[in-house]
């Protein structure tokens, strides 16, 4: 661990906290927008791990979740660096957009460039400036407009450290995800930094379990690290066992009309049960939506209208796993957010 890490015209020391502002260009008025930046440096060595949010700007769960982090009792003794970024995008925030000015989506406009569109610039900022002086790194995202995602992980699970991290982490589900071109885990990968993207809750919405979830994970994955001392508990809590998918798929309407949800995110769903029945505007049923496979519902639609052919249900598969097991991990699936138990969500 470096005695000084430079962000832009900023050094700090070991032992430092610091706020920064991380310029990017300016705005028509002539405004400068810049990325605000946390950054803690414990005194003694460890690894240097990055927390980002809002890299879609209307994707706010993230922007809580750092800011409790950042004020959590947990960092008050820490070894290595935390780099916090509540908002990467801050484009999109002021805009309440998940893009920036150039209708770009920054999460496929790695690795930038510090000549391009607004997007690469801020991407090459990004990347740059914070991304390659790190180990390790956890990307807060939630679900689009009108759709809502289950707290789950998604990352590269063949790679056993990075599969490590996840399971640390503690989410209900954990997905792999293969790599995209231009994505931040892509071009972080490439640098040999290990990331999870943490997906949560629907966009312009803050949702308290999904948040709480976060900062659990992030926290667990700095003990994990070594990063942050265990509790000093009686009895050791353990993390929940997760539900590892290795294939997800979305589940489309086969009509228009106004839908009357019959299950939610976090249930388990069998093959050709019926998840939600579609009716036109006297109140005939026209379709039953059914699901595919047997799985978990990790994304779900919230609006009540649906056109043919629009994705409803994002389930994760779950291979051969039966129904009719008495596994206490699909109790915890099925639970409703106001009775998660406490091993999800206590920070």
């Amino acid at each position: 661990m470096e005695e000084t890490l430079t962000i832009g015209s900023d050094e700090i020391a070991l032992g430092e906290t610091k706020r920064l502002d991380l310029p990017v260009s300016s705005l028509y008025t002539g405004t400068t927008v810049a990325v605000p930046v946390y950054v803690k440096r414990g005194k003694k060595p460890g690894p240097t791990i990055f927390v980002s949010a809002a890299i879609h700007g209307d994707e706010l769960n993230g922007i809580e979740i750092v800011s409790r982090v950042i004020n959590s009792k947990s960092l008050k003794s820490m070894s290595g660096t935390l780099i916090a970024v509540p908002m990467v995008n801050v484009y999109g925030v002021l805009h309440q957009t998940r893009y920036l000015p150039d209708r770009r989506d920054l999460n496929r406009s790695f690795p930038g460039s510090p000549s391009g569109s607004i997007a690469a610039r801020l991407a090459h900022v990004f990347l740059h400036q914070i991304v390659e002086k790190c180990d390790f790194g956890i990307d807060l995202h939630t679900g689009a407009i009108h759709r809502s995602n289950l707290p789950q992980i998604r990352a590269d699970l063949k790679d056993p450290e990075t599969l490590a991290l996840a399971k640390a982490f503690g989410a209900p589900v954990l997905l792999q995800a293969d790599l995209r071109d231009g994505s931040l885990r892509q071009n972080a990968a490439e640098h040999g930094v290990k990331t999870l993207l943490y997906e949560a809750g629907e966009a312009l919405r803050f949702e308290e379990v999904s948040i709480r979830i976060g900062v659990r994970g992030v926290i667990r994955v700095m003990r994990y690290l070594g990063m942050l001392k265990e509790p000093k508990r009686s009895v050791p809590k353990k993390v929940p066992v997760p539900f590892i998918a290795q294939q997800s798929g979305w589940v489309r309407a086969s009509a228009s009309g106004f839908v009357n949800h019959k299950r939610h995110l976090g249930h388990f769903v069998r093959r050709d049960e019926v998840l939600a029945v579609v009716s036109d505007p006297y109140g005939v049923v026209v379709a039953e939506i059914r699901s595919v496979v047997d799985g978990i519902i990790i994304g779900k639609q919230n609006i009540p209208l649906v056109q043919e052919g629009e994705a409803m249900y994002h389930i994760a598969y779950l291979g051969n796993y039966s129904s009719d097991d008495d596994n206490v991990e699909v109790q915890h699936i099925k639970l409703q957010a106001d009775d998660w138990p406490d091993d999800w969500v206590e920070d």
